[in-house]
């Protein structure tokens, strides 16, 4: 017979091994970038058939908490909630008696912690022979902390793959949306007339990458042309592509057909209310100018009503209906005829101007804007778009946009 300080130096030699093995096979699995799921089947191995535990799980938070192996456990777990049950158990800890019946079915929870921050928990049931013996090294006690550096291991690599991942996803998502973004600016007018008749300027800036809001100058003839403004509720991508197929809805309407501009927002609504489903609505102004008339007919669909001044006295164009589709059918359509003074200034923009807000909670408001035209009146239109986001940015501070911000000015001569 062996002497008995040999045999424990060769069990404790052979311990050593069986650590130093396991280690080197996960970490050969996390350098050669090996799937999760394949970690996860080297880590079920070494629990199941070198430690000799048939029944565990392995809880770890994702997206939330769930678990990531199951072993020896029937059905799901249906009473143990990770949060408030298992949050407490901050070392390793062996279950004597717990009033959760689902977890007096382990006999040891072995936590997982990262700077303070729990990243798993694995709870063990003890094998009925935790002897040493030939076919398995045993999950006693002494074997614990290295459980638990295997598991620490193994979720921090999993974590890792994780956020790689997300790091990717979002990097794509970076890319798409700076496509989007440059999508969207050819939306926009690049040739608003600027001579002895017409001066007009639109200045946009989006809160994120892409926005919802939008313009447009629409020259029907000689004498005649369009411009309206839009602003889609809700942001991103869906309220650009929205308005994408919103642009393109009214250009076509106007191109192929001569519609009266009751009839063009009824033909509005019910395109949104399908591109929609309800979901999001859009305000909207439309104006139709004819310079030989001098008069400019429109309609305002809930939108921030446009000032129509003469640098003196100011008039907001309020009248019109509810915002696109809000419902199926517009309940009524108010449109109304406004005559143009020479040298007259309509500004329209979206609720990002007047919304916005300084560090003291206050809004900068339409009286505001109005203020700032009738001040600068005889500046160009660029210039005057230049000096308005200007005095935004100076109001705001270190505040954030709380919107998409566009405005849109037209002198008439």
């Amino acid at each position: 017979m062996k002497d008995a300080r040999i045999q424990q130096l060769e069990n404790q030699l052979k311990l050593k091994d069986f650590k130093l093995n396991s280690l080197l096979e996960i970490t050969n699995g996390i350098n050669t970038n090996e799937s999760v799921e394949h970690l996860i089947s080297i880590f079920e191995f070494i629990l199941k058939e070198q430690l000799g535990l048939d029944k565990f799980i392995l809880f770890n938070k994702q997206a939330s908490w769930q678990y990531l192996l199951k072993v020896g456990v029937k059905g799901r777990i249906k009473s143990l909630d990770v949060e408030r049950d298992l949050f407490r158990f901050k070392d390793i800890t062996v279950i004597e008696s717990s009033h959760i019946e689902e977890l007096n079915e382990f006999d040891i929870i072995i936590p997982v912690y990262h700077k303070e921050e729990p990243l798993a928990f694995l709870l063990i049931k003890s094998p009925e022979d935790s002897k040493d013996d030939d076919q398995h090294m045993n999950a006693s006690l002494p074997n614990l902390s290295f459980i638990q550096t295997l598991t620490n291991i193994i979720v921090v690599a999993i974590e890792n793959k994780r956020m790689a991942k997300m790091g990717i996803k979002q990097e794509r998502i970076k890319k798409e949306l700076e496509v989007a973004s440059e999508m969207q600016k050819l939306l926009f007018p690049d040739d608003l007339p600027s001579d002895r008749r017409l001066d007009l300027a639109a200045t946009y800036k989006a809160r994120h990458e892409v926005g919802g809001d939008y313009y447009d100058f629409i020259r029907l003839n000689d004498d005649e042309f369009i411009i309206c403004i839009a602003d889609v509720s809700g942001k991103g991508i869906s309220a650009a592509m929205l308005m994408a197929n919103f642009q393109a809805t009214i250009r076509t309407l106007l191109n192929y057909q001569k519609f009266e501009l009751d009839f063009l927002l009824q033909e509005l609504n019910k395109k949104v209310m399908t591109s929609a489903k309800g979901e999001k609505f859009i305000t909207f102004f439309i104006g139709k100018y004819n310079s030989k008339t001098r008069s400019m007919h429109y309609i305002n669909a809930g939108h921030n009503h446009p000032v129509l001044t003469n640098g003196r006295k100011a008039k907001f164009l309020d009248k019109g209906s509810v915002g696109l589709g809000m419902l199926d059918e517009l309940p009524f359509i108010e449109s109304d005829e406004v005559y143009i003074e020479p040298n007259s200034t309509l500004i329209l923009y979206t609720d990002g101007v007047v919304e916005l807000m300084d560090k003291d909670g206050n809004y900068f408001e339409t009286d505001r804007l109005i203020k700032l035209v009738h001040s600068f009146y005889p500046l160009k239109m660029e210039d005057m778009n230049n000096l308005i986001f200007s005095k935004l940015d100076e109001f705001r501070g270190k505040e954030d946009l709380v919107d998409d911000t566009a405005i849109f000015s037209c002198r008439i001569f």
